[in-house]
């Protein structure tokens, strides 16, 4: 038997391996799926409860409250607006109870090169995973993505930050 070698099938696996290898390294990202919330609440949102901290918000979280259905976690609505130019803020409201949970950043300056259909707040409707992109507060040399988890209530800065 003449068996002919050859490398080239070699390299193909190995050029084929690097992308694998990267994508590897970047487990650690946490994903949607890892943070369930459990089934989406579909029954009648209750009134939404303003605090005193509340109150400078109330008509967009009334709003919010009653046009808005669980999108956010199980049974929250998150809801944002806007705080400036590129900046965002909000909080969510538990469909069920009507109380008020904020994260306590501003999230701003992801700029134009992202395009029109970029959104600097991604969430799930079945996760508690909640994404953040751009600075928060303005604060010089935090860009990037800000991955928290809602858990009790409050949003809690995850490790891969």
């Amino acid at each position: 038997m003449n068996f002919k070698f050859s490398l080239a099938p070699i390299a193909i696996l190995l050029f084929m391996g690097a992308p694998v290898s990267s994508v590897s390294a970047q487990a650690g990202i946490p994903r949607f799926e890892y943070f369930p919330a459990g089934k989406i609440y579909k029954g009648p949102t209750a009134p939404v409860r303003i605090t005193k901290d509340d109150r400078a918000f109330k008509t967009r979280l009334q709003w919010a409250a009653k046009h808005l259905k669980p999108n956010f976690a199980g049974h929250y609505i998150l809801t944002t607006w806007g705080c400036g130019a590129e900046c965002l803020m909000g909080a969510v409201i538990d469909a069920k109870t009507g109380k008020v949970n904020w994260w306590n950043f501003t999230i701003c300056c992801w700029g134009p090169a992202n395009g029109d259909r970029f959104n600097p707040i991604d969430f799930r409707p079945d996760s508690r995973l909640i994404v953040f992109t751009g600075l928060r507060n303005e604060k010089d040399g935090d860009d990037g993505a800000h991955f928290y988890l809602f858990d009790g209530g409050r949003f809690v800065a995850t490790v891969a930050q």
